[in-house]
């Protein structure tokens, strides 16, 4: 299991759900994302930090990967002073960041109440719907519904505005007053 797993895969590639989005997966790879090592599926790839640093290793060196380099490939920035043991692994770039996320000042996460996910899913399942359906039917993607689910509401930057959804739909309560 990954050093900072959310416990939702086994070792990588042999099946299993991807600890970014959820999604089940027979191809997981192990990546390093925003400093934490997780399985993540294909579709999750892209937010490998080391994908990043060595595209960004690339363009620096002239784009080639033949351009009269010592033949390292450390992904390891360039030190430009002390280093301690605990470097931040932000560099800079947000070329790679997703346009149109979650506006965190317009659309906060309240604080939810113990067990909201159960109780989201069990609601979802007595009105019989499936979590595909009901994704849909709120116009997000079915992996936000799955970390709701899942209780992975904060980690998975989920807005407050699809769980004010999910409870005028689902006719429960969620937000802890």
């Amino acid at each position: 299991m990954a050093k900072y797993s959310t416990g939702g895969s086994s070792d990588s590639g042999d099946g299993g759900a991807c600890e970014l989005c959820g999604a089940t997966s027979e191809s997981l790879r192990t990546a390093k994302v925003a400093g934490a090592t997780l399985d993540v599926c294909p579709d999750c790839r892209p937010h490998d930090d080391n994908a990043h640093k060595d595209k960004k290793q690339r363009r620096k060196q002239g784009g080639g990967s033949d351009s009269g380099s010592t033949g390292s490939s450390s992904t390891a920035p360039e030190s430009s002073g002390p280093q301690t043991g605990s470097e931040s692994m932000w560099d800079g770039d947000t070329s790679h960041w997703e346009e149109g996320g979650t506006d965190y000042d317009d659309d906060q996460l309240p604080y939810l109440i113990r067990g909201y996910g159960e109780i989201v899913e069990d609601a979802r399942q007595n009105a019989g719907l499936q979590r595909e359906e009901l994704a849909d039917e709120l116009g997000v993607p079915e992996s936000d519904l799955l970390a709701v689910e899942q209780s992975r509401a904060v980690e998975s930057g989920i807005g407050g505005s699809l769980i004010e959804a999910l409870e005028k739909r689902l006719d429960v309560e969620l937000v802890d007053e």
